[in-house]
């Protein structure tokens, strides 16, 4: 009986619609403007593609702080708690020691703009990702229980054009972000691709790193670039499905295998939890817990693949 009511609320959550709403604000020069958004159309192209999707995309004369706002009250209307919200920022962003600003055509967000409207959206499932320069400085506006936060810089200081952007589109069109190759990109795995990628870059362009991703989803913390059990931080960006893939996507949105679908992100929900507790358990009790769920995660992955 348990499993059965585990399974129907699973099913629930897997017919969840995902609202993404991506906005490339000015690039003050040419080139920023058709990086900015070529990001942006980038994300918007691979978001698209998804099952149960409503994708919202701002860039140019069109990123508006009007229209984001209405865009926004538009989805706050509709959402439904168990629908996922993924909020991404790409551009130059200003903090003059108070506020943090992206910059916009018009008047600019600042950061405690984009916390009310994100606090609108009824969904308990939330993702921002600020990646722009001084995006460091929001971050302790946007957190809250739920709500996975990641910028682009660990502070408001790092003011440099950055480029985690760049590798955070990337990691949707790329199959090595699936670390675990469940076919779901999870915010946790998107982040880790992301923030390697953009150390990669300036260790390869020998240049001095002016930009630090942090991710922050305690709704307290003040983040970690390496998130881990040790730390606390990761273990609701690793339950937050970014971007489903190949059968995983299909499966979303096939009601014979959503109940599936959903009690396999159930079991690797549960293991993740279990890794954050293994420093409080008995080496015994862990092992023995661990091996149940693997067994059970390998059961539904085959029904799922018949």
């Amino acid at each position: 009986m348990k499993l059965g009511l585990a399974l129907l609320a699973g099913a629930l959550c897997a017919h969840a619609t995902t609202y993404y709403v991506t906005v490339a604000g000015l690039g003050g020069e040419p080139e920023y403007e058709q990086r900015f958004s070529g990001w942006a159309k980038d994300i918007d192209k691979v978001v698209r593609a998804s099952a149960d999707a409503k994708v919202t995309t701002f860039y140019g004369p069109d990123a508006t702080k009007a229209k984001i706002q209405d865009a926004f009250a538009g989805i706050s209307r509709e959402a439904k708690p168990d629908d996922v919200l993924v909020v991404m920022l790409i551009g130059h962003g200003s903090y003059d020691g108070v506020d943090y600003k992206i910059n916009l055509p018009g008047p600019d967000l600042t950061g405690g703009d984009i916390a009310s409207l994100l606090d609108r959206v009824p969904t308990k499932r939330q993702l921002v990702v600020n990646m722009t320069s001084c995006s460091g400085a929001s971050r302790l506006m946007l957190e809250r229980a739920g709500r996975t936060v990641i910028t682009a810089t660990k502070s408001g200081t790092e003011k440099n054009a950055t480029v985690f952007a760049r590798y955070w589109a990337e990691a949707l069109r790329d199959p090595e972000a699936d670390v675990d190759k469940n076919e779901t990109i999870s915010a946790l795995e998107a982040f880790r691709y992301a923030e390697q990628k953009t150390d990669g870059y300036y260790s390869t362009q020998k240049r001095l790193a002016t930009e630090h991703a942090i991710l922050e989803d305690t709704g307290k913390g003040e983040g970690a670039k390496n998130p881990s059990p040790e730390n606390g931080e990761g273990l609701v960006a690793a339950r937050l499905p970014v971007l489903r893939t190949g059968t995983a996507q299909a499966a979303a949105s096939d009601p014979r295998k959503a109940a599936l679908l959903a009690r396999k992100d159930q079991l690797e929900q549960q293991i993740d939890s279990l890794k954050y507790q293994k420093a409080a358990l008995p080496a015994e009790v862990y092992k023995q817990q661990l091996t149940v769920l693997l067994i059970e995660l390998s059961k539904t992955q085959a029904e799922l693949d018949k």
